[in-house]
């Protein structure tokens, strides 16, 4: 069983690329390199005023299992 806690599955602190616009009151995607590979992630920004454009690198703050994000620009 792989062990949960390793760097790898940490979210929490990663750098990511977003995918897909952020703005107020709409979800986005961000892609982030984890367990081995890229993996794609609802994406919500920290700040209610801020739009997160496509390529804009993005740290995460907060993540909800299984897919979902909380993220701010980096």
């Amino acid at each position: 069983m792989a062990d949960i806690n390793s760097d790898d599955h940490i979210m929490v602190g990663k750098l990511g690329r977003c995918t897909g616009r952020i703005a107020p009151g709409h979800t986005g995607e961000v892609s982030v390199e984890v367990r081995g590979g890229v993996e794609g992630f609802l994406a919500h920004s920290t700040d209610n005023e801020e739009v997160i454009e496509r390529n804009d690198r993005v740290v995460i703050v907060e993540y909800f299992p299984p897919r979902t994000v909380y993220v701010s620009k980096a």
